[in-house]
């Protein structure tokens, strides 16, 4: 297969030491090969982890201090110390770099996504890699993303990159814990097969992820029509190996069909949703189909929330469970009066619903 963008995502267990800080002689390789994708015309953004681990060794704050206020503080120095030794790395290889900082707020609405993505073309346009991270300095509340995996997914659907490279401290998932002799690595997950048994909820040593919020991410992107890998970034020429000699490693999530621009920026947008609609079995059914099939106000038992035509919308099924996110039609007082109705305008089109 050949690439012409690609997202790549550095968990902070890459770049660290086992004691935590900068491991500038394996980041000094993960730049070369970067450099080597980009001389062979290949696009890439880089979403980078390590900031706060960066800061653990330069910083010594007073014990008594909370936990908000460490991570902004490590987060603020750790940026600095990140950043200076990207620079430097990439300007030996004749690289122009840009830090984006950004929060989950930036991408509350259209206008905002647009300009985030206009910024990113625009960079790439004059040959310069953007490296981009979660803002954690001002991030500190629900505007948090869940981790960089879940920023580095907004990015690939946002970018339209033909794959998002997520890199971690080992080869992928495993059927059991990746130390254990019996179990073996998985190497493509569709979109049918349960994951569930093999993920431990434990998270990374110095991040804020786990395997957990990798799997279910990359199921999203992969809904989406981008292909996600997990990769082990511990390991010498993987990226090389992987995109310029097309050896397959990792876990793969294997794509379906590309989805338009307006759904992949639905999906990213649960959180700023402004109501909840409630579906009896029927509708669930409808809309999980393989067919284009939009949101009936016959299959709505009941809403909370008052939200307008043009707000998001979260969709829950008969157990409460979150299924997935649309774009309504019509404000909370009309849909009210026509919940249950037949020969009603659908609520949400299908054009504007992303099921999970």
């Amino acid at each position: 297969m050949s690439y012409s963008r690609v997202v790549i995502k550095i968990g902070s267990n890459v770049l660290a030491t086992p004691e935590g800080k900068p491991d500038e002689v394996h980041i000094a390789h993960l730049v070369e090969q970067i450099a080597a994708l980009r001389n062979k015309g290949i696009e890439v953004l880089l979403v980078s982890s390590g900031a706060v681990a960066s800061a653990r060794g330069r910083v010594h704050l007073a014990s008594d201090i909370d936990q908000v206020t460490r991570r902004q503080v490590l987060a603020a120095v750790g940026q600095i110390q990140l950043l200076q030794l990207y620079n430097r790395l990439f300007e030996e290889k004749g690289i122009t770099v840009a830090q984006v900082l950004v929060t989950k707020d930036d991408f509350r609405d259209r206008n905002h996504y647009l300009n985030i993505r206009n910024c990113f073309t625009g960079l790439l346009q004059h040959q310069i890699i953007p490296i981009i991270n979660e803002n954690d300095v001002v991030s500190i509340t629900e505007l948090m993303f869940t981790d960089n995996d879940e920023l580095a997914g907004l990015v690939a659907s946002m970018m339209d990159a033909d794959t998002l490279l997520i890199l971690s401290n080992v080869d992928g998932i495993y059927t059991g814990h990746p130390q254990h002799p019996d179990s073996h690595l998985i190497s493509e997950i569709t979109p049918e097969m349960n994951l569930t048994r093999y993920i431990s909820t434990e998270k990374s040593g110095f991040g804020r992820g786990g395997m957990l919020t990798k799997s279910n991410m990359s199921r999203k992107v992969a809904q989406l029509g981008i292909g996600v890998r997990i990769i082990n970034g511990k390991r010498q020429h993987i990226l090389t190996d992987l995109l310029l000699e097309n050896k397959q490693t990792g876990t793969y999530f294997k794509p379906l069909r590309k989805a338009s621009n307006i759904k992949k920026r639905i999906a990213h947008s649960r959180d700023f949703a402004k109501g909840k609609v409630f579906l009896n079995q029927g509708a669930v059914e409808a809309v999980s189909s393989d067919r284009a099939a939009s949101l009936l106000p016959v299959g709505i038992t009941h809403i909370t929330g008052d939200f307008q035509k043009g707000d998001l919308v979260q969709i829950y099924n008969p157990e409460n469970q979150l299924i997935g996110i649309g774009i309504a039609q019509y404000g909370a007082d009309k849909l009210q009066e026509r919940i249950g109705k037949t020969g009603q305008k659908p609520f949400i089109h299908y054009d504007y619903l992303f099921i999970e």
